[in-house]
């Protein structure tokens, strides 16, 4: 018996020695992923970017005013001749992220390790369209206004970027600068064989967005276990929906359904832990995580968004002891609610040169006037992956506060300088039809949403090889307005990151009324420019949406124009008007008078509503707000007619102007 004892403990011992070395041969062997190989080994992204120094070139206004690149004063460190010198780096480097809203017009020409010859000289809508060589899809793609290009450039000793033309506009790009000895390999062209398998391993990962993507996210070796749990949600009562006291990674969570987050609440929370902290790694509303939109699920990214009722997170988050997940209401309501959970985990312990996995919700209400929204602010070593921003201004009827730059200052120096926050979205061009004017989504970036009538807005980025890494500290901020940050804008933010250490950021919640969505009680609705029209005459009229100089005042407007009876009634045009809250409101109009406008009347189906209003002037002017009546509205989309009832006995014609019609809450 003692000998049967003796052999069964040198077995075990002689097995834990064969796992430590096991262990201890991973470690020594594990290298950094540099270049094109960062998209592929996603396994990757908690490593600590120790030493790394990560920069942007842009074209941002140095002065501090808004001329981030629409005159193109800026956007050129100097010039060689009649050609643009718009980044100039040294080496060994990687330009990870290049971002251009369109269109741009000029040749762009890369050199590299101090060559006179160009390694890369294209036509830059070429380089854009991801369909010529080297720059391939899914590497270059675009949509709300902005193309991106995720081709990483890699260069041993130097990197001078070229553009050939007489102006060139808004640009951001994106390197990293790594430490001397490091070998990188400089970029072929035309590209080799194996680049060209490696893009297609890449096409095939960010192909997935919105399927489980787990196996990208775990090192070989190591099987994948999932667990299924249903949990009851009842108010303040913790549900745990996973916990280990051994090491290992999660590296897939699915939640739903995904209506039982929705809504303006904010009032359900996802916390999680890791490695026996008391405080939480991740603390935040579970929509907003997730990717909701002002309480709505809004997006389908390659690690992040909902899909089929179900919301998905796929992000490596190790940890050497244990690890804890749970959703907590922190609503009033009684009512218990079903969760259906899946997590995806493995025993990969946590890895020496690895951070732990944070995700920081942040919200002004409002911002602070003269300084910048901190998206995050903390001390420690590791680097952010990505940031959501879901933004609503004060004012309703435009987004002026997105003209604001990103800024990051890494370490005590501010190395990233934006140019515009729909640009830093890769996007462009906000409130431009087909361009940043709805919610969009693609594997790394999209608009969360847009609606001006709201002044609302939003949008993320996923960041892999343009992580912004730092060894001390980072200040992470993006600007509300144009200048100095002066518009008044409600921000709330999720900022996702590793670090070595716990962030010096506060991880609590305010409470449940202060994380509330706030819906503007007053609309605005420009006809002239984006509100979609129901309908209009079947016959004999003519619908325009024109600017004109009125005096001192440019001024977009709707118009209706008739030259002969309806076929109907009276001539109208009707408008879809979405209402973020159902409820009673006043409706007011601003229209232009003049001497051959009409008299209009509000219609809800075909009842009319408050009392007509008389258009008609001897001369062309801007009237005051007109009230049109009170209306009972929908949460959503409602049609309201308004119709040309009669004409005044002066006036030369039966029309009708329309610059803004807006909806004022009569609670």
């Amino acid at each position: 018996m003692q000998l049967n004892k003796f052999l069964l403990s040198l077995l075990i011992t002689s097995t834990s020695i064969a796992g430590l070395a096991q262990s201890a041969k991973v470690e020594a062997t594990r290298s950094s992923a540099i270049g094109i190989e960062t998209l592929i080994h996603l396994d990757l992204l908690p490593q600590i970017k120790s030493q790394i120094f990560t920069g942007m070139f842009s074209s941002y206004d140095r002065t501090g005013g808004n001329d981030d690149g629409f005159s193109g004063k800026y956007s050129y460190l100097r010039k060689e001749g009649d050609n643009l010198i718009i980044a100039e780096m040294e080496g060994p480097g990687v330009i990870y992220r290049m971002h251009m809203p369109g269109p741009q017009d000029g040749i762009i020409e890369f050199y590299l390790d101090g060559e006179i010859t160009p390694r890369i000289s294209m036509k830059v809508a070429e380089m854009v369209d991801g369909k010529h060589s080297p720059f391939l899809a899914p590497l270059v793609g675009g949509g709300v206004g902005g193309r991106y290009v995720y081709v990483p450039v890699t260069y041993q000793h130097s990197c001078k970027v070229i553009v050939k033309a007489p102006i060139f506009c808004f640009y951001d790009i994106n390197y990293a600068t790594y430490p001397k000895g490091t070998i990188i390999p400089s970029f072929q062209n035309p590209p080799s064989k194996e680049w060209m398998q490696k893009v297609s391993k890449i096409s095939k990962i960010l192909g997935a967005a919105g399927t489980n993507i787990s196996k990208y996210l775990v090192s070989e070796n190591y099987p994948i276990e999932t667990i299924k749990v249903t949990k009851s949600l009842a108010s303040s009562k913790p549900a745990e929906i996973f916990k280990s006291n051994k090491p290992g990674r999660i590296i897939g969570l699915r939640l739903g359904p995904a209506k039982l987050f929705a809504g303006k609440e904010r009032n359900i929370v996802i916390n999680m832990y890791w490695d026996n902290d008391s405080k939480p790694a991740v603390s935040c509303p579970v929509g907003d995580f997730f990717g909701y939109s002002f309480g709505e699920p809004a997006v389908k990214s390659l690690f992040l968004g909902t899909e089929n009722e179900m919301n998905y997170l796929y992000l490596p988050m190790p940890y050497s002891k244990s690890a804890r997940i749970e959703i907590v209401s922190d609503g009033s309501n009684t009512n218990t609610a079903q969760i259906q959970a899946e997590v995806d985990f493995t025993d990969e312990a946590m890895h020496s040169d690895e951070g732990h996995f944070y995700a920081y919700w942040h919200r002004e209400n409002p911002c602070t006037t003269g300084i910048p929204f901190p998206y995050l602010k903390t001390e420690g070593t590791g680097h952010v992956i990505g940031v959501f921003l879901q933004a609503q201004g004060k004012e309703p009827g435009g987004t002026p506060f997105f003209e604001g730059d990103d800024v990051v200052t890494l370490d005590g120096k501010m190395t990233i300088h934006g140019t515009g926050s729909e640009d830093s979205f890769n996007g462009g061009w906000y409130d431009v039809p087909a361009r940043w004017e709805e919610r969009t989504s693609f594997p790394l970036s999209g608009c969360l949403d847009y609606k001006k009538y709201l002044g609302r807005t939003g949008g993320y980025r996923w960041m892999i090889g343009d992580t912004y890494a730092f060894n001390h500290r980072i200040d992470y901020t993006i600007e509300h307005g144009p200048e100095g940050n002066q518009v008044s804008t409600d921000y709330t933010s999720i900022t996702f990151f590793y670090t070595s250490v716990r962030p010096s950021v506060d991880f609590t919640l305010p409470d449940v009324k202060s994380r509330r969505i706030t819906d503007p009680d007053k609309i605005i609705f420009v006809p002239g420019w984006n509100v979609p029209i129901h309908s209009s005459p079947l016959s004999n009229g003519i619908i325009e949406k024109k600017g004109e100089k009125i005096g001192n005042d440019w001024v977009r407007y709707f118009s209706l124009k008739t030259f002969g009876p309806d076929e109907f009634g009276p001539h109208h045009v009707s408008f879809i008007f979405d209402i973020p809250t159902a409820g009673k409101y006043h409706v007011t109009l601003k229209a232009l008078k003049g001497p051959d406008q009409g008299i209009i009347q509000m219609f809800q189906h075909d009842s009319p509503l408050g009392e007509p209003i008389d258009l008609y002037s001897n001369d062309q002017m801007i009237s005051s707000d007109l009230s049109l009546g009170t209306i009972d509205m929908i949460e959503g989309n409602n049609v309201v007619y308004f119709k040309l009832i009669a004409q005044n006995p002066e006036s030369k014609g039966l029309n009708m102007k329309l610059i803004e019609i807006i909806f004022t809450s009569a609670k």
